[in-house]
């Protein structure tokens, strides 16, 4: 697609939009059905492009990961839009006490999304939520490594919208770079820091505000109150959904040093209770493309040749496992700072161990880099776990789970500093696509003219009145 493409069709959603710009909830309302029908209707399909463009992804994981949240999100938007819209009344000063005030929810107008690869019809559809839910219009740009995908939705979305209500448009990286440039009224990506910075760059030409959801190193501390057992359990089952290959996955291990070696074989144990293979398993999930992997290697072969001690889980052929872009689960112990694992997101199903003895360390520890998108904690120990929320800071937390947080609407979903900016999902969402405008009615009767000039010893006299009782 040409620039000129994509700027024709922001101008013909701007223009739709400016024709209705405060669609009724009934508009709202039959578009978010619409879109919840169309996806359930295509389920079996999207789960099998997606399982293409991947290598091998499980029809289960997909319905999780993907089918389930997309339709919840609907239909919390379809019990909570309606209310949300409404006007709301807010408390006047009492020196203008006369007038009133109120919040009008307003859409903003053409909103953009830029979609990843890893999840990626939950991370083009849930912002498309909140956005069709706010009134707004939307464009599309999905990933180029899921190419059937982005296809499916395509031509699936086009069955129900016109391409001035939603647009999905297809290309590589410099379509990207196009799209990222277009004067949207919001624009909302996920995906890498790095990139991230590009888009935010893009935008701020345009002064576009932007939603960015990013990642980094999510840490997960283990207290000595933790349950091991439950723990690993619940670690290596986030760890694994989709081979690792998920933003707000657990990214490295804080826990004291004389329990590493029975938190590692604990953890090898359930991911072969998981995955009892990995070649050729319909349940485990393929590394995107070839260039992926290769880093994924690449990570561990540096780590080993830094000191490194790698625990695998499994014993699968390795060129078998290469052929099919598989990687075990690997436990990465003796870690030190200057491996790249220990410096780089890993998006992948590894899982560097850092020994710390207290909670201290470990606040220090995460204190001292980039804030992460999502953080861990396990234990018992109510007095840890109010420190690890109040001293912390990171997009979101889960206390004795892996990313639960993501998946409930009533939570706002986003980073904080490279983690990312702003939120969605839920009412969060909503707010995210609308320009909360401020009202202010004056009364007929209103005192203003007594701050008006001439000024007199009068008004002086207000003055002073002001200060006292405001």
């Amino acid at each position: 697609m040409t620039k000129n493409d994509l700027m024709n069709t922001l101008e013909s959603q701007r223009l739709a939009f400016n024709q209705n710009p405060y669609p009724s909830w009934a508009a709202r309302k039959s578009k978010l059905i619409k879109l919840g029908q169309v996806i359930a209707a295509h389920e079996k399909e999207f789960q099998k492009a997606i399982s293409h463009d991947f290598g091998n992804r499980a029809v289960q994981e997909t319905t999780l990961t993907e089918m389930l949240v997309i339709k919840a999100g609907i239909s919390h938007a379809l019990k909570h839009t309606k209310h949300w819209m409404r006007r709301r009344k807010v408390a006047t000063a009492l020196p203008y006490k006369m007038g009133s005030s109120q919040i009008v929810p307003q859409p903003l107008g053409v909103v953009g999304i830029i979609s990843p690869w890893n999840y990626p019809l939950q991370l083009a559809i849930m912002p498309l939520i909140g956005a069709l839910g706010a009134g707004n219009r939307v464009m599309i740009k999905p990933s180029e490594f899921t190419p059937e995908l982005s296809k499916l939705m395509k031509k699936v979305l086009a069955t129900v919208f016109t391409d001035d209500e939603v647009y999905v448009a297809i290309g590589g990286v410099d379509v990207a770079k196009t799209f990222s440039s277009l004067p949207f009224d919001h624009l909302v990506f996920t995906g890498s820091t790095d990139v991230g910075r590009m888009v935010a760059g893009a935008a701020a030409k345009n002064l576009t505000p932007v939603t960015l959801e990013l990642g980094g190193k999510s840490p997960v501390i283990i207290d000595d109150t933790a349950d091991m057992d439950l723990t690993t359990t619940r670690i290596a089952n986030g760890k694994l959904m989709n081979a690792g290959q998920t933003c707000v996955a657990p990214d490295y291990i804080l826990m004291a040093a004389d329990k590493i070696d029975g938190f590692t074989k604990s953890m090898i144990n359930k991911a072969e209770t998981f995955y009892p293979t990995i070649a050729a398993n319909p349940d485990y999930t393929s590394i995107i493309s070839d260039g992926h992997y290769a880093r994924l290697q690449d990570l561990l072969e540096d780590a080993e040749n830094k000191g490194a001690r790698i625990h695998t889980a499994g014993s699968d052929d390795k060129q078998q496992l290469a052929k099919e872009r598989r990687v075990p689960l690997s436990i990465v112990t003796n870690t030190a700072p200057d491996m790249r694992i220990m410096q780089e997101e890993i998006f992948g199903p590894l899982l560097p161990i850092v020994a710390s003895d207290s909670l201290e360390h470990a606040m220090d520890y995460i204190g001292e880099k980039a804030r992460p998108l999502a953080l861990y904690w396990f234990g018992n120990d109510r007095k840890k776990r109010e420190r690890v929320l109040t001293e912390s800071i990171s997009g979101g937390v889960s206390i004795n789970e892996i990313a639960w947080h993501l998946v409930q609407e009533n939570l706002p979903f986003g980073g904080v500093g490279p983690s990312g900016m702003g939120a969605y999902h839920g009412e969060h969402g909503f707010k995210t696509f609308s320009h909360m405008k401020g009202v202010f009615i004056q009364s007929r009767f209103s005192a203003g003219k007594m701050l008006m000039p001439p000024y007199t010893d009068k008004t002086s006299m207000i003055f002073k009145l002001m200060k006292k009782i405001m």
